[in-house]
């Protein structure tokens, strides 16, 4: 038996290359006590980076033929979170229209969230100057809802 260092006979590293081979490993490091062995194997080439997806071309945004209108009077804002409704029932009349009067106090919409039903009160009197927002669109917190001037 042919062995190498008094550790480990040839035959044993033959094995330990066929494992090395066989699970596509680099090296085995054997230590006994002081002395240690190294079994390398094939240089494999580094793995294959995986392809990246393209990303989706970005539309461009056509140039607005308008400049913002600036907004004058008082904005009403979202006070929270949820669906906007004009009206307090699918088949009755909005709580304001554009044009309309409206008092300090008096309801402007409902905000749906989680299933509760939030009146918003004005917190100005004047004319209902624009509203910015159509029947069941979803509303952020402080987005502007409608002007008052």
């Amino acid at each position: 038996m042919n062995e190498i260092f008094g550790m480990i006979n040839t035959e044993t590293i033959e094995k330990i290359a066929d494992i090395i081979n066989d699970k596509e490993l680099s090296e085995i490091t054997i230590v006994d006590g002081g002395k240690t062995i190294t079994v390398k194997g094939k240089k494999c080439p580094p793995p294959m980076p995986m392809p990246m997806a393209m990303p989706a071309p970005v539309a461009s945004e056509a140039p607005k033929a308008d400049a913002p209108k600036a907004v004058s009077g008082n904005v009403v804002k979202s006070p929270i979170v949820g669906t906007f409704y004009s009206a307090p029932a699918p088949d009755k009349a909005p709580f304001v229209t554009v044009g309309q009067q409206v008092n300090k106090g008096d309801v402007l919409f409902i905000i749906e969230s989680m299933k509760v039903m939030s009146e918003v009160q004005s917190e100005f009197s004047g004319v209902v100057k624009e509203i910015l927002v159509s029947n069941a669109d979803t509303l952020e917190f402080d987005q502007p809802v409608m002007v008052i001037g």
